[in-house]
């Protein structure tokens, strides 16, 4: 399995069911560093006063936040690190919902979940149950000191973590001002039927590997012509990995036994939702793929 960034476990009214986070996309791009042309040095970034301009050393910086323009407070370290919300190690679930009421623009980051720790036969029965109610899981998660909220949804024979931007950070469409010939157009039949065509005469089946980044392509092949021609240069650098941290869950199945029971004080969507469940068999972990809405 590729590497856990995070480990910690799903909360489903009493059970807690162990996972891991591993991340679902990569970032590609091409990482161009900063150099000395005269010397092949590594150049960083300083911290420049940018009304002296002068450098800053790092005991004299200070965080502040604009309260007014012109006008700053300044928070303490302490005081920072006491508004991190509490990392639980949990995938929190608060609620279900339809796939389809999450809004496209909502959607951030995706990261797949892995069973962890004899976990796996309450992963699937939670696959299963949302697969058969057509529904996604809300949740709050902290991650690296950030509260996020996240859609907790099945995927083929997995389930993926989507975190979620929160609603104060979408914008409203309102803002694009769209006019009567936007939102209430008078189409004429033939165009539209016209345009109708050309979709299906352009439609395909999706191919991901034929999409490529052009430009990422054609700066590494260069790369790789001047380095056989012996045009490379050699940087003294240093790097270090970031230590994380993982959470020891215990599966507690006996806890899941007691929620589908109804001896629970679940919330009661997780409760409806569980006790449904109780009266179908598991299924096989791989044996069903399902295509899950993104809104």
């Amino acid at each position: 399995m590729a590497r856990a960034i995070w480990k910690g476990a799903i909360s489903f009214g009493l059970v807690h069911i162990p996972v891991a986070l591993v991340s679902a996309t990569s970032s590609q791009g091409v990482d161009f560093d900063w150099l000395d042309k005269r010397t092949m040095d590594p150049v960083g970034y300083k911290r420049v006063n940018k009304v002296t301009g002068k450098e800053v050393t790092k005991e004299n910086i200070v965080k502040g936040v604009q309260h007014e323009k012109g006008r700053y407070v300044v928070l303490s370290e302490e005081e920072i690190r006491s508004a991190h919300p509490a990392s639980t190690q949990t995938i929190d679930i608060f609620a279900f919902v339809d796939s389809k009421e999450i809004p496209l623009q909502n959607i951030d980051t995706p990261y797949y979940l892995a069973p962890d720790k004899r976990g796996g036969k309450v992963y699937a029965l939670l696959r299963e149950t949302l697969i058969s109610t057509k529904k996604v899981a809300l949740a709050h998660v902290v991650l690296h000191t950030r509260q996020h909220l996240a859609a907790l949804m099945p995927l083929e024979s997995a389930m993926v973590l989507v975190m979620l931007r929160w609603p104060a950070e979408v914008r409203s469409l309102d803002e694009l001002a769209l006019t009567k010939e936007v939102t209430d157009p008078s189409l004429v039949k033939g165009e539209l039927e016209m345009a109708k065509r050309l979709v299906q005469d352009m439609s395909a089946d999706w191919q991901p590997e034929d999409y490529r980044d052009s430009f990422e392509d054609k700066i590494m092949a260069l790369v790789d012509k001047k380095a056989r021609e012996g045009k490379i240069e050699n940087v003294e650098t240093e790097t270090g990995e970031e230590q994380r941290k993982s959470a020891d869950v215990i599966d507690l199945t006996e806890l899941l036994k007691r929620s589908l029971g109804g001896k629970a004080t679940a919330k009661p969507a997780a409760k409806s939702t569980a006790a449904k469940t109780s009266k179908t068999p598991s299924k096989p972990a791989a044996a069903k793929k399902t295509k899950t809405s993104r809104g």
